[in-house]
């Protein structure tokens, strides 16, 4: 049997505030904040404390029969909504989505919320409790809703069933429907403190932090993630950019691409988004943030580069994200990504 869902130690306070005004709950929240910090955890854990037939401090007491039935997956009125792709990498059960038709080609997993499993939960939404208590859906994360699927479960909040709680996850609310944003109460998390983050980290296993919580922004499950993925904090590749550029000369872009062979886009289009963001601090007279092991390098180049092409080649990438995931040609795309990010990093002549 799994554990049931617990609160992070930087949560339990406002989760404990909150929850203790069930009372006067309202039917739809909306959970928001950096990405990396737990919003996920803290939905799935708000989920078993609401349901729980003995909550401590509105959290849940993880003994009495509903916890155990939280604990197994097992619970008859709790519900996650998560695309297919997310539920396979959590590796748990998808029963309560819509199955494939018998013959059907078989796709890959798809990454949005598709409306079918919003209308498959009618059924649900329309019988009694178990006990004549909560019934909570959590859908994460809220920014994989289509236009469809947005459209399918804004019409169900807005004559929303009786005793049913939704617990909506996302990083930022201007990335769903205003029309959906409107039926949510907001529950922002905010991003833990460092000695937080490095405490937690530390009983992951993460001692030296500093770097890996300076790369993700603050963000401490973002954190570990990038410590787990291998390499360092700086993706070499990365530091090689930047170290060339500080000189004035311009890097092996070719040689850059060829290492960035087998990693996915996004990731890479990430770090320089984050690098550039770092360059705009700099220009500005700004500490670093997520690169602070090359601060030196970084304000060198800054000095050279008009403070507009920075933002340019930001807004830029971006833009290239949004593509990332379906690139034409993936070794030209990493090329051409790459060329135009070291370009905006030499000297305007």
């Amino acid at each position: 049997m799994s554990e049931i869902p617990h609160f992070l130690p930087w949560q339990q306070q406002v989760a404990s505030s909150w929850l203790t005004q069930r009372e006067r709950f309202a039917h739809a929240w909306l959970i928001h904040g950096m990405a990396g910090i737990g919003k996920r955890q803290f939905a799935l854990a708000a989920a078993a404390s609401l349901l729980c037939e003995s909550p401590q401090e509105g959290l849940a007491c993880g003994h009495c029969a509903a916890c155990l039935w939280v604990a197994g997956g097992n619970h008859p009125d709790l519900r996650r909504i998560r695309p297919e792709a997310i539920a396979l990498e959590e590796g748990t059960d998808t029963a309560e989505e819509p199955a494939e038709q018998s013959g059907a080609a078989k796709k890959a997993p798809s990454r949005d919320i598709r409306v079918e499993q919003l209308r498959v939960l009618s059924p649900w939404f329309n019988t009694a409790t178990h006990r004549g208590g909560w019934r909570v859906a959590v859908l994460y994360p809220a920014e994989a809703l289509n236009s469809i699927s947005a459209n399918a479960l804004l019409k169900v909040l807005e004559e929303p069933p009786e005793h049913t709680v939704f617990l909506l996850v996302v990083d930022a609310p201007d990335r769903i429907l205003p029309t959906l944003v409107s039926r949510c109460r907001r529950l922002p998390l905010a991003v833990p403190s460092p000695a937080d983050s490095a405490e937690w980290l530390s009983s992951q296993g993460l001692d030296d932090s500093t770097q890996w919580l300076a790369a993700a922004g603050g963000a401490p499950l973002r954190a570990l993630e990038m410590s787990r993925a291998g390499g360092g904090a700086c993706p070499e590749w990365l530091a090689q950019l930047v170290r060339s550029s500080a000189q004035g000369a311009m890097p092996d872009v070719g040689a850059l691409a060829e290492s960035l062979e087998k990693e996915t886009p996004k990731v890479w289009i990430d770090a320089l988004q984050r690098l550039f963001l770092d360059l705009s601090l700099a220009a500005a007279h700004a500490s670093v943030r997520y690169f602070p092991e090359l601060a030196g390098q970084i304000k060198a180049i800054a000095q050279k580069v008009p403070p507009a092409t920075l933002a340019d080649t930001g807004k830029w990438l971006v833009q290239q994200r949004a593509v990332a995931d379906h690139p034409l040609n993936t070794k030209l795309f990493t090329y051409s990504a790459l060329s135009r990010a070291a370009l905006a990093c030499q000297p305007q002549r």
